[in-house]
């Protein structure tokens, strides 16, 4: 039992590991990440997924959402970029579900805890829509919790395409007031 509990806590750490290494990784081509939009869709969706699937260093995707927002139609620019975003949050839902002992003794842990077993997709859907760095505590949170990946994403994807919404309109919006 003692030998599987070693392995477990090995797994965790190294997917810890491996997570934060490609967060740093991404931090620091943050710049190179951001010529993806030169893409098109394909390129938002990349870019969006991309900058969150850091932890710990945000990466500026919804920068790149307001001008993209500009540039194609604003409505396809939110939805794929919030379909990215979604998707590159299962980073968090990764390290949650990977390293739950990690983040059991913080002060913190079970008021998140218990506020994500009463309200989970909610809490999900609204963090996701938020502009905010604590969305990867939510992702943790509902790794920890293993709530269904599928209920995860579907919560998540609907907050980030609403809030890439606000973002790529804003970006349309304000180009279209400076435009001649």
């Amino acid at each position: 039992m003692e030998k599987k509990n070693t392995r477990q806590i090995l797994t965790s750490v190294l997917t810890i590991v491996v997570l934060i290494l490609f967060s740093i990784f991404l931090f620091s081509n943050r710049d190179q990440i951001q010529k993806l939009g030169h893409y098109g869709y394909p390129g938002i969706f990349l870019i969006s997924l991309l900058s969150n699937a850091t932890i710990i260093f945000p990466v500026p995707g919804v920068l790149i959402t307001s001008a993209m927002g500009a540039v194609f139609n604003p409505l396809w620019v939110a939805v794929t970029a919030g379909c990215g975003a979604a998707i590159g949050e299962i980073s968090g839902y990764v390290a949650g579900a990977a390293g739950k002992f990690v983040v059991e003794d913080k002060d913190w842990y079970e008021k998140i805890m218990d506020a994500m077993r009463k309200y989970g997709g909610w809490i999900i859907l609204i963090l996701a829509f938020i502009p905010n760095p604590l969305f990867d505590l939510a992702g943790i949170a509902a790794g920890v919790l293993h709530i269904p990946l599928w209920k995860f994403l579907l919560f998540c994807g609907i907050g980030k395409i609403l809030k890439m919404l606000v973002f790529s309109y804003s970006g349309f919006t304000i180009f279209n007031y400076f435009a001649p």
